[in-house]
């Protein structure tokens, strides 16, 4: 990471001023498999905290947390637990993908990041924020910029006043070959600004 960190130091003034301001960024990490991914559509569009909270009632029903167990809940259980009818709808398309055997989780890390972004985005409810993130999580890509996640595009549009994604993929290309690096200090300084503690 160190190096990763001289690399931003040298390519953006930005990244100095967030360390300078607030220290160093949390590496997330997690888990590689299916729990994670049914965190992360559970994620999609809410905050951090309010999907962990629905995620850990969904895992105090069903102990033993595995997509054919996920499948047999009925769409009214999932509401019950705070899952809309939308990611429940995803969680299944999941759950079936993986039962169906047309994904293989455990293969992931084998994979170049483009042939997991194939994978997953066949599936119902998986996009490119989900697969980014899984990507930087727990495959530890070290070369993504997921410019679909809110905090990241707000972030870069009060540091450096870039307020169009193509100009955002342009300018950031030079923090390449460490862009999840960078994404990981955009977070820290959109989270400490806001006064808000994430785990991961």
């Amino acid at each position: 990471m160190q190096k990763a960190i001289e690399y931003l130091l040298e390519k953006d003034t930005i990244f100095k001023s967030i360390i300078e301001q607030y220290g160093m960024p949390t590496i997330p990490i997690r888990p590689q498999g299916f729990e994670t991914l049914v965190l992360l559509i559970l994620e999609q569009q809410v905050s951090i905290d309010s999907a962990k909270a629905t995620f850990l009632k969904l895992k105090a029903k069903e102990k033993n947390f595995e997509p054919a167990v996920l499948l047999n809940l009925s769409d009214e259980e999932f509401r019950n637990l705070g899952v809309s009818r939308q990611k429940t709808s995803y969680i299944k398309a999941l759950s079936t993908a993986i039962l169906n055997k047309d994904i293989d989780l455990e293969s992931l890390p084998t994979k170049t990041a483009e042939q997991v972004r194939e994978e997953l985005v066949k599936i119902k409810g998986i996009g490119n924020w989900t697969i980014d993130i899984y990507l930087m999580f727990c495959l530890q890509a070290p070369d993504l910029l997921p410019l679909g996640d809110i905090a990241v595009v707000n972030t870069i549009k009060e540091l450096l006043d870039i307020h169009n994604k193509e100009d955002m993929e342009v300018h950031t290309i030079k923090w390449s070959p460490y862009r999840s690096v960078a994404t990981y200090l955009l977070w820290h300084h959109y989270l400490n600004k806001r006064n808000r503690t994430v785990v991961y």
